[in-house]
């Protein structure tokens, strides 16, 4: 297989590229990102080069991803604006990459007439909206649309748009929706990154509003194993959502991980808390388990004791070269 891998260099792009090199020794992978403040080559160091093909290119621009398409079997779609509070101040960029590249994509796989195996579009349990903490329930795949930022309300336009390409013209889609991601490779203004490095320093660690905000973690390694098993046995046109039943509060992580890096409680400094903050979210993998055999192998304290550590080991990775 030839894989189209938008975002590659990314967090969850370059350990799914590190993932499927690994698992399908035959197969070769093309990249193709912009290398933007959220991609960095330095993430697809080590792996093997010679069934690698990076390509630096928008998907927003239709002739860098007419090149980056050709004899590709299969497309996996992780290239997106991400950052919620960049998305606040900024909407338009998400509006750009989010929708308008996403479109560009689809269409160009719709100019293949079924030449392409499978168009995967990778999406976030944020599309559904917020819970409270006080419901006992998580969204499924059946759950209504209720973006609270224009970060997520551009991912739930993308979403739209790979079922209308589905619906209308039989492109061969699927789509994941994951909970929150944490593992090697994360950029460092996301929220476990920040946490791990200002502990390292032993600097002031930042926690919006109480601290009670929820969110269902799943590691990284976990969320591309996800996206292999749809893409090898997932129905076309369907959706699945990604979760790993680890719902923690942030000020429960910021704890957990002062206690691992042996850092004092006194480095917590709450902060105002930003716009619109949604207050819980939680999805039910239970049809990925049911129908493609899909379980997450880590827990999520053995998953942040090895993310932490692998922060302390690769203190400069996002320093410039």
């Amino acid at each position: 297989m030839r894989l189209l891998v938008t975002g590659g260099a990314g967090f969850i792009g370059s350990n799914f590229v590190r993932h499927w090199l690994k698992n399908h020794p035959d197969d070769q992978v093309v990249v193709l990102d912009a290398l933007t403040y959220a991609g960095n080559k330095k993430n697809l160091r080590g792996v093997d080069y010679g069934r690698l093909t990076f390509i630096r290119g928008d998907i927003t621009n239709p002739a860098a991803v007419a090149f980056a398409m050709k004899g590709a079997d299969a497309v996996v779609h992780f290239a997106a604006e991400s950052h919620v509070d960049r998305s606040i101040g900024s909407p338009d960029a998400f509006l750009k990459t989010n929708v308008i590249g996403t479109q560009i994509l689809l269409e160009e796989a719709r100019r293949r007439e079924g030449e392409l195996v499978r168009f995967h579009h990778v999406s976030t349990d944020e599309v559904f909206g917020a819970l409270e903490l006080s419901e006992n329930r998580s969204f499924n795949e059946t759950a209504p649309y209720a973006p609270g930022s224009p970060y997520a309300a551009s991912k739930a336009a993308s979403d739209h748009l790979c079922r209308a390409y589905f619906n209308t013209y039989g492109v061969p889609v699927t789509v994941t929706h994951s909970s929150n991601n944490y593992g090697p490779y994360q950029h460092p203004e996301k929220f476990i990154p920040t946490v791990v490095m200002n502990g390292l320093d032993t600097r002031s660690i930042p926690v919006y509003g109480d601290g009670l905000y929820v969110r269902d973690w799943l590691h990284v390694e976990d969320h591309c194993r996800a996206i292999e098993a749809v893409m090898m046995g997932g129905k076309v046109g369907e959706t699945y959502c990604v979760g790993s039943r680890a719902e923690r509060s942030n000020i429960e992580i910021v704890r957990l991980v002062l206690e691992i890096l042996n850092r004092p409680h006194s480095l917590v400094s709450y902060v105002k808390d930003r716009p619109g903050h949604d207050r819980r979210y939680s999805v039910d993998p239970t049809k990925l388990e049911k129908e493609l055999g899909w379980r997450p192998r880590w827990s999520f304290t053995d998953g942040l004791r090895e993310t932490v550590n692998w922060y302390k080991l690769n203190r400069d990775h996002w320093k410039a070269d």
